[in-house]
């Protein structure tokens, strides 16, 4: 036991204190001086005036960018922030795996749409009816968050489940309940009226091109919800979510309404969501139970994780990250430069932090350049692909890259490659190194020929590669708070 008086022996917790945050200025001082002056710094600005250049600079998007498109992809990043909001009371401040939040999404969507379309005759003032929607989505969220009150975990998420695919259920097939038809069935509802907003109607589009008024609106929705969860974060309701979060049976037993709190928390994310749907479905003049599924879920809770869950900021940036790579992820080119050079940098820390990893890196990139050459002797038309010039004949010569690849490639391949990546995970020492080389130049192989003519599972694969790779690097999330767990 080493005394805590000897000169240069690093003084030990005190009683009641725990490790972690007991040397947490060594911890931070391992990631260099520039970076700690740096975060010192950042957090010397206060929160609101982070929010307006946010806000400002968000708002200057029409001004340099005049495509229609990319107006779009900044409309519907704004209501994947509000959604991650959303979902951050949820998960990140209640502790609680909601796996039906995308249904209070669509529960906004659909009441709007019923509220202020032709299906009904129903045109209520947009106010009114953005209220309405609002209120409907605190009092679904009660109601889905009542089992929550016994259960936890695992069997919180598949009660909420349930919720998503009764909500998909109900919304396919309600075109013919009892007798009447409620949701559209599968042809959804159209003709939904738009924001009607002093004593205009709020244009989606300006000569083809999207309108900017939608985004300045969903801005203004994002700045109220924003300063909203702000304080409420750090009211009495917000510490007690975060300690429900930490220890339920803790919690409860300092006499805080345990009970009453998850149904809050449920409350809360449910009428953001619902708020958000109401976006939606005025913009697009229409609403689809396609638009509703897991696909939805799995995305905002990628940018909770990736941002950092229990962070409003962090949620929000995630939000920011993981929409601008899904629309950057849609071309093959782009694609191609993102996935090799998450490799690459991946690649790079991992050689920092480890000499064998750094022969590894080197040794993948040889043997792509023999097995290439050794392809173009045995049969030229197995490289006949390759291009020249660019990112994209760099990688063509190093790839083996067929023109026409048979039907068995595709499949083979990616057999292979996983079952190469099982198969390092049961070796060990020099072994698994030596494996791990093909298995690397597999992973690149079934990309070029196998992945990229499919862009849409492509994209996810990537961005679900960055994820981990940014998990290994920081298991918190970018602006997560490290947390003290029990184990």
């Amino acid at each position: 036991m080493t005394d805590s008086n000897t000169p240069g022996t690093p003084e030990g917790p005190a009683v009641g204190q725990d490790e972690w945050v007991a040397r947490h200025e060594e911890h931070r001082a391992r990631h260099g001086r520039l970076y700690s002056l740096v975060e010192d710094r950042l957090r010397w600005v206060p929160w609101w005036a982070w929010l307006v250049l946010f806000l400002a600079a968000f708002s200057l998007l029409p001004v340099f960018e005049t495509s229609g498109y990319v107006r779009r992809v900044g409309f519907d990043t704004v209501l994947y922030m509000l959604l991650a909001l959303g979902l951050n009371v949820v998960v990140g401040w209640g502790g609680l795996l909601d796996l039906g939040f995308v249904a209070f999404y669509g529960i906004g969507a659909y009441t709007y749409a019923l509220l202020d379309s032709a299906k009904f005759g129903i045109h209520l003032p947009t106010p009114v009816a953005v209220f309405v929607v609002v209120v409907v989505g605190a009092i679904a969220g009660l109601l889905v968050g009542l089992p929550s009150r016994r259960l936890t975990g695992d069997y919180l998420a598949i009660v909420t489940l349930f919720f998503l695919q009764l909500f998909q259920t109900v919304a396919t097939n309600g075109d013919n309940v009892s007798g009447h038809n409620l949701t559209g069935g599968p042809n959804g509802i159209l003709n939904v009226d738009p924001f009607h907003l002093f004593g205009h109607n709020l244009v989606v589009q300006h000569g083809g091109v999207f309108a900017v008024s939608y985004l300045y609106v969903a801005l203004g929705f994002f700045a109220v919800v924003f300063v909203a969860l702000r304080f409420v974060n750090q009211s009495r309701t917000g510490r007690a979510w975060r300690s429900l979060r930490e220890d339920s049976l803790a919690a409860e037993a300092m006499g805080m309404p345990v009970n009453w709190l998850k149904l809050m928390a449920f409350a809360f994310g449910a009428a953001i969501a619902a708020l958000t749907g109401t976006l939606f479905a005025s913009l697009n003049a229409s609403v689809f139970p396609l638009t509703f599924y897991f696909v939805l879920l799995i995305t905002v809770y990628t940018m909770v994780i990736l941002g950092g869950s229990g962070s409003q900021w962090g949620v929000v940036l995630g939000a920011v990250i993981v929409s601008s790579l899904l629309e950057l992820l849609r071309e093959p080119g782009k694609s191609r430069v993102i996935f090799f050079v998450a490799l690459a940098v991946r690649l790079i820390y991992a050689a920092r932090r480890s000499r064998a990893l750094a022969a590894v890196a080197v040794a993948t990139i040889l043997f792509g350049f023999v097995a290439h050459e050794i392809a173009r002797a045995i049969d030229p038309s197995w490289v006949a692909g390759e291009k020249d010039g660019g990112f994209q004949g760099f990688v063509d010569h190093w790839v083996i890259a067929p023109a026409s690849p048979a039907r068995w490639i595709a499949p083979v391949s990616y057999i292979g490659v996983i079952c190469l990546a099982l198969l390092v995970t049961t070796l060990r020492g020099t072994a698994r190194l030596v494996v791990l080389v093909p298995t690397l130049y597999l992973a690149a192989f079934v990309w070029e020929n196998v992945m990229l003519s499919k862009p849409e599972p492509a994209r996810y694969i990537v961005l679900g590669l960055i994820l981990i790779g940014l998990m290994i690097l920081r298991p918190n999330g970018l602006l997560g708070e490290r947390r003290v767990e029990i184990v």
